[in-house]
């Protein structure tokens, strides 16, 4: 019996030629996406940006902030096709390390209420739901508020 082996899942430094395939990914799960500018600008200022991929195919890729001892997970994205398989618990978790790798004792977030999936992700993770940014997000009928969540690292 021989074992198939499956390419292995790297987590790689977000780069301008990786845009395209981000925004791909953006504009496909998102109804109010980041724009091309918000991703430009988080590589130029020397946010935590990563890409997620298998095989070269790039599925997801996450964004987190960081200050002092604190990091503020920004996006964390993944490809239609992909989602309920795990794949976003797996980013979650080497953006946590990433994160404890550089000193950062708490991460911070914001999840849309409608958002089950992601409410779902976090709560499974353990982050705590400490807060409430009232009209945070674009919707449909004017504003969504945001439930802010943070995690010890």
């Amino acid at each position: 019996m021989s074992a198939i082996l499956k390419p292995a899942m790297e987590l790689l430094p977000m780069t301008e030629a990786d845009l395209t395939a981000v925004m791909a990914i953006e504009s496909e799960i998102y109804a109010f996406p980041w724009t091309l500018g918000n991703f430009r600008d988080s590589i130029a200022a020397g946010y935590s940006c990563w890409t997620y991929t298998c095989g070269g195919e790039l599925f997801g890729y996450g964004v987190v902030m960081h200050a002092a001892d604190e990091a503020h997970l920004l996006n964390l994205s993944i490809a239609a096709v992909r989602q309920r398989q795990g794949y976003g618990s797996l980013l979650l978790q080497r953006l946590c390390e990433q994160a404890r790798g550089r000193g950062t004792r708490l991460m911070f977030l914001e999840v849309r209420p409608s958002n089950p999936g992601g409410l779902r992700l976090y709560a499974l993770h353990g982050f705590e739901h400490v807060g409430l940014r009232r009209d945070y997000y674009p919707a449909p009928q004017g504003r969504e508020d945001a439930m802010i969540f943070s995690l010890p690292l």
